[in-house]
């Protein structure tokens, strides 16, 4: 039960440091630029390129570093009401505990394969963390596929869950939040990190799998090569004569 514990933990481990890792190219200002230039952004907002990219700037960082003030301005209007700045603070929360949990994540899964290498057991940790790749593919495809059916109830589904009701309803001919991000960018956003998260779980799945098939290889070997020194260990020792007594009156001289 241990062992089946540690290999669940190292497989959820595993696949949140990679959905972790999928996102992080999602927050930076070159995808977002390049999404709310294939979403028409910047005639939505009404802003020029240069006011778009200052706007989009300060927002991403309020979101990833800080402070979450979100009260940037263009032409000394703020671009974001109040209620748009505050649900922007429960987006900042929710992504800072994600990253908490991303971070302990981490740290387990390096403890936890750190603690399989003691056991002399490191294929059970790598073929744990294949396990977990191919889940996650599975779980992404599932997603993937209600996503494609149904967007709109996944996406609604999704704010209600970490968001309270009512607060991530905006108007997209009036609030500068839904047009700087409208929903074509995120339905596009999501599409592409699906993918990603895929293709960094395969590479991965493929690298921990070969490593466990070369594990347990190399356990086989070192099991076969001990079994073989102890058959021959005990074949030496029957095939051996035994040592025979001399013979006190055999010794004599006859007389």
């Amino acid at each position: 039960m241990p062992e089946r514990l540690a290999a669940v933990a190292t497989a959820l481990a595993a696949a949140i440091v990679v959905i972790a890792i999928a996102i992080l190219p999602f927050l930076t200002p070159a995808w977002v630029s390049f999404e709310q230039g294939r979403t028409g952004a910047a005639a939505l907002t009404g802003y020029t390129p240069a006011q778009l990219s200052a706007a989009t700037s300060s927002i991403l960082h309020d979101l990833v570093i800080g402070p979450p003030d979100f009260a940037v301005t263009v032409d000394g209007a703020p671009v974001l009401e109040e209620r748009e700045r505050a649900h922007m603070r429960d987006v900042r929360g929710v992504f800072a505990g994600f990253g908490l949990v991303a971070i302990v994540s981490a740290v387990g899964l390096a403890a936890l394969i750190a603690g399989a290498r003691r056991m002399g057991h490191p294929e059970r940790a790598w073929a744990a963390i294949a396990a977990g790749m191919r889940g996650l593919i599975v779980a992404v495809v599932v997603a993937g596929i209600v996503a494609a059916v149904a967007f709109d109830q996944a996406f609604e589904l999704f704010h209600r869950l970490f968001f309270p009701s009512g607060t991530y309803l905006f108007d997209p001919r009036t609030d500068h939040l839904v047009q700087l991000f409208p929903f074509d960018f995120w339905s596009e956003t999501t599409i592409v990190l699906g993918a990603l998260i895929v293709v960094i779980a395969a590479v991965v799945a493929v690298i921990a799998g070969r490593r466990a098939r070369s594990g347990e290889q190399a356990t086989a070997a070192i099991a076969a090569t001990t079994a073989d020194g102890r058959a021959t260990n005990a074949s030496g020792h029957a095939g051996r004569p035994e040592a025979v007594a001399p013979d006190p009156a055999g010794s004599a001289p006859a007389r």
